[in-house]
């Protein structure tokens, strides 16, 4: 860690500025080296273990001194690949991450200006903490041995000198996406030469399911499927533009690029995610009557995915106390659209007293497609029964009772009247 940021320090004063340095002059940035140790075990096969060691990515001349001399140091000498003009953000923000490449038993010479037939390969990737972008580039190395080498051994504290021979960027690295959308995945390559052989494929992967979208070759001249315009192809741009999106848009998309003995799958994955419409049953205020009951009702409607949480939470106005959770709320089921959204509906029934009254009640729902959860208040007022009201309502009864008894009585004895003369 001391060493890493010393050699940071070193690398800002070295440019001259602290602090206000554009991603363009980086002159140097620390790197994470993830080394390989090959060792053969008690049955006789080759085992690789994996390990970190501290390193920095170094921008110059050949014959360079180290600006960090206790790290190994990949010195990246001037060629038509210059990594930096793909970085963006601050420098803070980026990580480096630097393997050794295997071209697979593959022994050719790079068609690049003094590339050997027995160069070592390694690839840099830098990515942006906040996923602005995913860089790849491919770094050459020329070993005074000579002779075909699948590894050299590197020190401590070893400066190699390289050149930047092909790059991958992609700039939408983790995409997110409602429905019905336009969306293209950006993928760009750059090479160190002109009139290199290039194969480009796009394939979509989706719950174990791949499928084939885009192949091009320059070899042959030839392109499947569709997506990408063979024509910018010829720029380096291999960005695969997607028709309305649908829940089946969703997955790791694997934008390939060969250009032998070099190959690198640039991994994008798109997430569709449509927020929800919430709705609340009653207005900003609801007034109640003491003995009154109420039937409330959120609505979170047209989200995706499936998982959303909805809260009715309980405050008193003003008071900056900490709502609370009302445990009496009831859900409906999941309903599912043509549209592949859903919704959800939560309830509870509100029988308030007076000592409910002024308190603000709130809905409020999360969902992974909002930053914020959304919220839908109503404030609660509570009356007590007009006593007047009561008096009329009251009296009114005595007299439509009065009224009866007068229209009854008369029949009454009329019909007591009739019985007895009968009898006699």
């Amino acid at each position: 860690m001391i060493t890493a940021f010393r050699g940071l320090v070193l690398a800002l004063l070295f440019s001259g500025v602290c602090g206000a340095l554009s991603v363009y002059d980086v002159q140097w940035l620390p790197c994470q080296f993830q080394d390989e140790t090959v060792q053969v075990n008690d049955e006789g096969h080759k085992e690789v273990k994996f390990h970190h060691r501290n390193a920095g990515l170094q921008f110059g001349n050949s014959g360079d001194s180290p600006i960090n001399p206790d790290a190994i140091t990949f010195l990246v000498t001037t060629s038509k690949v210059d990594m930096r003009r793909y970085l963006e953000g601050g420098k803070d923000s980026l990580e480096c991450e630097i393997q050794r490449y295997n071209t697979k038993g593959i022994v050719m010479r790079w068609p690049g200006l003094g590339a050997q037939e027995h160069d070592v390969w390694f690839t840099c990737i830098v990515r942006n903490s906040q996923g602005l972008f995913h860089l790849t580039t491919f770094l050459r190395h020329t070993p005074a041995q000579e002779g075909f080498q699948e590894r050299i051994e590197i020190g401590d504290r070893e400066l190699l000198t390289t050149t930047a021979t092909m790059a991958v960027l992609t700039r939408t690295p983790v995409i997110h996406v409602g429905l019905m959308k336009e969306q293209t995945l950006h993928c760009q390559f750059a090479v160190d030469h002109k009139q290199a052989s290039v194969t480009v494929e796009w394939v979509h992967q989706r719950r174990g399911e791949r499928s084939k979208l885009f192949s091009y070759s320059s070899r042959i001249g030839k392109s499947e499927g569709s997506g990408v315009s063979v024509k910018t192809l010829a720029a380096g741009d291999a960005s695969l533009k997607l028709p309305l999106t649908k829940q089946t848009s969703e997955g790791t998309y694997t934008c390939s690029v060969l250009i032998p003995p070099l190959h690198y799958n640039s991994d994008i994955v798109l997430n569709i995610q449509e927020p929800p419409r919430v709705t609340v049953n009653v207005g900003s205020t609801l007034s109640l009557t003491l003995g009154q009951d109420q039937k409330v009702v959120c609505d979170t409607q047209g989200y995706y995915p499936l998982d959303v949480t909805i809260e009715w939470l309980r405050e008193p106005v003003g008071s900056g106390l900490l709502p609370q959770v009302l445990r009496n709320t009831l859900f409906s089921s999941h309903r599912h659209h043509q549209d592949g959204t859903y919704s959800l509906s939560a309830f509870f029934l509100l029988q308030p007293g007076l000592e409910d009254s002024g308190y603000k009640y709130t809905c409020r729902v999360q969902h992974q497609s909002l930053r914020t959860p959304i919220r839908k208040s109503f404030t609660l007022i509570v009356t007590e029964q007009d006593s007047t009201l009561w008096y009329v309502s009251v009296f009114g009864f005595i007299i439509v009772m009065l009224g009866i008894l007068k229209w009854l009585l008369p029949q009454f004895i009329a019909a007591r009247r009739q019985a007895a003369n009968k009898r006699f």
